[in-house]
């Protein structure tokens, strides 16, 4: 690239990332106080709040890259435009397709990011996502027993613990009734949740096993320093985990397994995810189409700029729109894949004739301000009829 059009594309660039940690992170903060509940209400530790918290930050940069993108362009045109750069570029003779490279190129860039974290970063993270809550709703240590409480599980098992130190519980106290032929509780000075290789278990120290024999008044105590306890024994049932389609690799879209619950439910969801994901890289380069095609005419004076962004803005949230819609459509229709992938491309097709015909832009800049401007009288006489 030539000495201005690098100078472009710093500008477009910096005001990009500017308002993509800007949205991100404002965004991340009000997801994340949602799930303050693993600290506070689940007794999860400040890492895994974290971990849960940021496995939802791939699919926000995937909504919002292509918006601030689009924002930034349109902004970086209106400074050019505003500071009378663009005019003067144009007239030293930059073509329109010279002028639009430095946009094109980090269009591309982002593309390419987008079509990474759509295809491969965003279904693992949800993936390990549903993984990770699995494993949290299924810790009823947690999640179910409350200090200085007994607590009724399934199956008849009771459970409680006096007190908390850590990650030790204090003053355990755990009684077994599945078998209504023998009675078991165990009662230790502290116990520690522990994940092995094999299962969770809950380590007992100095502690004692009463077990209950059925027709005999007496039960045999055995004292212990150290005792294991199978947790997953005494917790709800483990079933599979079954994955949504969004947590899906994009492999298994392509060849969905047949025994799949949620393919044979919804199979329609599978081919609206899966086509999703392969025009997701699209949109970044239909906002930088619809900017240009706004914006990307250099002129003398300022009038009608504010009428540009309001048609770009009005644009994009019409391909936007478009493709949510037609995404909904081809849930239930194959027919309608052909419109997930119309909509970003013609919001790329046509800003671009428009963009790269000077006269064409020219005439429907003219055309929507000299329609806003007969609006106004109108509106004023109206607003004195009224007076």
């Amino acid at each position: 690239m030539t000495r201005i059009e690098r100078y472009i594309f710093g500008t477009v660039l910096g005001a990009f990332l500017t308002i993509l940690v800007g949205l991100t992170g404002v965004i991340w903060i009000t997801q994340a106080l949602r799930e303050l509940d693993l600290i506070t209400g689940k007794g999860q530790t400040f890492v895994v709040f974290l971990v849960v918290t940021g496995l939802s930050l791939p699919a926000l940069v995937t909504v919002i890259a292509p918006v601030a993108l689009f924002i930034a362009s349109i902004h970086t045109l209106n400074k050019l435009n505003g500071d009378s750069e663009w005019v003067v570029a144009s007239a030293a003779g930059m073509s329109p397709w010279r002028m639009m490279r430095p946009f094109a190129v980090l269009g591309a860039i982002v593309a390419v990011v987008v079509a990474l974290n759509t295809i491969w970063l965003m279904p693992a993270s949800f993936a390990q996502l549903r993984h990770l809550i699995t494993q949290i709703r299924a810790d009823f240590v947690a999640n179910l027993v409350r200090e200085g409480q007994f607590t009724e599980l399934d199956g008849g098992i009771t459970f409680s613990y006096r007190d908390k130190a850590g990650d030790a519980l204090l003053g355990v106290f755990l009684q077994d009734r599945r078998d209504p032929q023998r009675t078991v509780v165990y009662v230790a000075e502290r116990g520690v949740a522990a994940d092995l290789e094999d299962g969770s278990y809950l380590l007992l120290e100095s502690g004692s096993i009463h077990r209950q024999q059925p027709g005999r008044q007496d039960g045999s105590i055995v004292t212990f320093e150290r005792y294991a306890v199978d947790l997953a024994a005494f917790g709800p049932e483990q079933a599979a985990i079954l994955y949504k389609p969004r947590e899906q690799s994009t492999g298994a879209l392509f060849a969905p397994d047949p025994d799949d619950p949620y393919y044979r439910a919804v199979p329609g969801r599978f081919r609206a995810e899966l086509h999703d994901r392969l025009t997701a890289w699209l949109y970044p380069l239909a906002g930088v189409a619809i900017a240009f095609a706004a914006l990307g005419q250099a002129v003398t004076t300022r009038q009608g700029r504010g009428t540009a962004i309001a048609a770009a803005v009005i644009g994009m949230v019409l391909v936007r729109v478009a493709g949510f819609a037609a995404s909904s459509a081809a849930v239930g229709s194959g027919a309608a894949v052909a419109l997930v992938w119309a909509a970003p491309l013609s919001g790329i097709v046509l800003p671009l004739w428009i963009a790269l015909r000077p006269q064409q832009s020219a005439a429907l800049t003219a055309h929507l301000s000299t329609g806003l401007a007969r609006l106004a009288p109108a509106r004023l006489f109206a607003s004195a009829r009224r007076a």
